[in-house]
């Protein structure tokens, strides 16, 4: 604040900077969304490693092509990712829906507990009360205070073992441990329906504490678990999620567009409805072509994989499966990779099973932005597929070669060197197309700068548009550009050959002003991969005699 100066002697005042930091945004959440055993539906979770998967999503699941995914990104140096499910919904017939497992109420006091999130997990979850708890406050009825136990594993040792102990809770909704909120705000395993009744009161002799050094199980009679067997009802899976599930719906923000609630992701990986490999379980065109729009408005890449029927160098190309005749549209945010990958599946003893290439494909961009940045781009020798055995089709120079000028980053296995990705193009990637984001790295570069000045500059809001404001812009600005010359990002030996940043006058006109513009121009010379080396060889004669 401006010092008002009173008395004669020395007034500290200080000075605001100009400087204002514009960090870089990350580059490589990657959001998946699918079918998964478990876990709150269409809902974006962020996790960030396998075990956090496994705890919130059940793991891998046979039936799940999206719980392989994630194993497999997370083996390829991934490690942000964030984790949208989807369940079946909408149909006639109800039990093909996903649905929730509920505990006999009358066994708990009559409390509506029911699993937290829809599958046949529910179903070995395991409830108890006892009322072991501290003295009645006033205000507080009798028979309202008790202690919960939720533990998720049956008797025969079935479920993830974890337990959730929840004391001194109330039936009261006036009360602060309301066990409805309790639940909603602290349980994993368990919940209330919004509109089920509560009980009058707990009854007055239920199950005992578990006594000390006893197991969750050792006291007969004190627990009950959910499922019909216990006079609730069964959990189920539903039957396989469809595209409809996968597309959802942006007003209500479910299936890839429940991504809104999401800050921010960079890559978008849709693995297929099913594991089926005829072609029933994959992701449509019409699909596909939807997710691209929709990264194009968030400012990320979307991996696409490809169609099973794909088992051949010809078949991206000609015939009714092609990529054109598919239905596809082509933009710069979407990458399409051939052929699939053969890894082995832990739940079938590790046999080798087919696989899309999706999870493996964005771990690998995860791990290269780590390794080497986003400008750098993600193939080459240094790009190994960690878990992949072997390709489902052996592509030779020449078949690569007519894949690449029409947009299709292949997939290759070579001695020594092993599996890796030998592409990195954009789908606008086509030589015929000659387009600016030819480029996987470029493209994703240009993506990187887009989405950190977006959120650096918001400082600049309803700032008075004039010359001091124009150079607090060019300073900041600048200074990230610079940031990301030093790092190599960029063409050129020095700044003015990398980038350029102007924001004045000529930029912003009065016009503009009158308007309530601020335009930056921010320019940047690309690296751009070098894809072919060609090595020229000269014999020479030497100097002859005479």
């Amino acid at each position: 604040m401006p010092v008002t100066p009173t008395f004669p002697g020395v007034y500290i005042e200080e000075v605001p900077s100009a400087v204002r930091t514009i960090i870089g945004v990350a580059t490589s959440i990657t959001a998946f969304v699918g079918r998964a055993q478990r876990g709150p539906v269409n809902e974006p979770i962020r996790i960030q490693s396998l075990a956090e998967f496994e705890r919130t999503f059940g793991g891998l699941w046979v039936e799940s092509a999206l719980s392989y995914a994630v194993q497999h990104f997370f083996l390829n140096g991934g490690s942000d990712a964030l984790i949208v499910r989807v369940a079946r919904s909408g149909d006639a017939t109800p039990t093909n829906n996903a649905a929730a497992a509920t505990f006999n109420g009358a066994a708990l006091s009559s409390l509506p507990l029911e699993a937290s999130s829809p599958g046949a997990w529910g179903n070995q979850l395991r409830a108890r009360i006892d009322t072991d708890t501290r003295p009645l406050e006033p205000g507080e009825g009798p028979n309202t205070l008790f202690n919960l136990h939720v533990k998720d594993m049956d008797a025969a040792g079935k479920g993830t073992g974890e337990l959730e102990v929840f004391r001194n809770v109330s039936i009261e909704a006036t009360n602060r441990r309301f066990i409805s909120k309790v639940l909603q705000l602290e349980s994993r395993l368990v919940g209330i329906p919004f509109s089920a009744p509560m009980p009058a009161a707990i009854a007055a002799a239920p199950a005992v504490p578990v006594p000390p050094g006893a197991s969750f199980f050792d006291v007969p009679g004190a627990f009950i678990q959910a499922g019909a067997s216990a006079g609730g009802t069964d959990g189920t899976d539903g039957a396989p999620i469809t595209a409809a599930d996968v597309e959802g719906s942006p007003g209500n923000k479910t299936g890839f567009n429940a991504l809104e609630k999401a800050d921010l992701f960079n890559i978008l990986v849709l693995p297929p409805l099913t594991r089926a490999t005829d072609g029933t379980g994959d992701i449509q065109a019409g699909t596909w072509n939807l997710a691209q729009a929709y990264c194009v408005q968030r400012r990320a890449m979307l991996i696409i994989d490809p169609p099973t029927a794909w088992n051949d160098v010809a078949d991206p190309q000609t015939g009714g499966n092609s990529f054109d005749s598919l239905g596809f549209t082509r933009t710069a945010n979407a990458a399409i990779y051939f052929p699939r990958v053969r890894i082995p599946d832990p739940l079938k003893e590790n046999r080798i099973e087919d696989f899309a290439p999706g999870g493996v494909i964005a771990g690998v961009w995860a791990r290269t932005d780590l390794l080497r940045g986003v400008f750098k781009a993600p193939a080459g020798i240094e790009t190994p597929m960690v878990g992949v055995r072997e390709l489902t089709v052996k592509l030779t120079d020449g078949e690569n070669g007519q894949l690449n000028p029409l947009g299709f980053n292949c997939l290759r296995s070579f001695p020594v060197i092993g599996n890796v990705v030998w592409g990195a193009r954009t789908l606008r990637g086509a030589d015929v197309l000659t387009d600016q984001w030819k480029y996987l790295p470029v493209r994703r570069l240009a993506l990187f700068i887009e989405e950190s000045l977006y959120r650096g500059t918001k400082f600049a809001v309803f700032e008075p548009n004039d010359e001091p404001l124009w150079a607090q812009l060019r300073l900041n600005v600048g200074a990230f550009m610079q940031d990301q010359f030093r790092k190599g990002a960029f063409q050129g030996t020095t700044p003015r050959e990398a980038y350029l940043v102007k924001c004045d006058k000529e930029t912003t006109t009065q016009n503009d002003i009158d308007k309530g513009i601020v335009n930056i121009l921010v320019g940047f010379a690309p690296l751009k991969p070098a894809e072919f080396v060609i090595i020229k060889i000269q014999q020479l004669a030497g100097n002859i005699q005479t």
